[in-house]
């Protein structure tokens, strides 16, 4: 790629969005106030903006490899109080892909070095669901439902954050967890059943015992 080739894109981009709207760059320079606060992979086929169809300044995004939520990463962490807190989102949407490469390298065993603590965490959710991995004996519906369940877990992760438990106390706070298929396109809900996954866990990770938890619907 002619990395020059960039910068006349840009210059096609900025002119296309003022012939369309004089104001475009004025208006959007006075700030945010996206509704969805969007975590999805770093792969370069998922762009987040475009398979959602939205325009620049409607989501918040944080990306990185394999869409991973874990409370040691501060950068996951400060995106989700910044969302949260102060551009007070209303849905906050964890959304992985098939034909994901850092969901299948952590199911290869192998060393690969400064990855090996990050993919740790998707060979945790592997371990956790194994009994259910194990049983599909096609390898690529196997991977495809790691990938799914990874979503899953890390809608979890965001679930078990402080700031998401008091903002869904305060407001109705909505996490999603969908999935992108690269090979059609589609973008996917998995419609994941919070209620009966946090059932037996939010007492441990529910933070203010003498507060009530707000009842939580299908999508939370």
């Amino acid at each position: 790629m002619d990395i020059s080739q960039i910068f006349k894109n840009n210059q096609d981009w900025v002119q296309k969005k003022l012939s369309v709207e004089p104001n475009y760059f004025s208006d959007l320079s006075k700030g945010q106030t996206p509704d969805i606060l969007y975590i999805g992979c770093s792969d370069s086929r998922v762009t987040a903006e475009e398979l959602m169809g939205i325009a620049p300044g409607q989501a918040f995004v944080h990306r990185n490899i394999a869409n991973m939520v874990p409370n040691t990463d501060l950068s996951a962490m400060s995106v989700i109080n910044y969302a949260v807190q102060h551009l007070k989102v209303n849905h906050i949407v964890v959304c992985g892909h098939y034909y994901c490469g850092g969901v299948q390298a952590a199911m290869k065993s192998q060393d690969l070095g400064i990855l090996n603590p990050w993919l740790r965490n998707i060979r945790d959710v592997y371990r956790t669901h194994q009994a259910e991995l194990d049983a599909i004996k096609d390898e690529e519906l196997r991977y495809k439902r790691l990938v799914e369940l990874n979503v899953e877990e890390q809608c979890i992760n965001v679930i078990k954050t402080a700031e998401v438990q008091k903002a869904r106390r305060e407001r109705d706070l909505t996490v999603h967890g969908w999935v992108f298929d690269v090979h059609t396109g589609k973008l996917i809900d998995l419609n994941i059943d919070f209620i009966k996954l946090l059932e037996n866990i939010m007492q441990i990770y529910h933070l203010d015992p003498n507060e009530p938890e707000k009842p939580a619907d299908k999508n939370v």
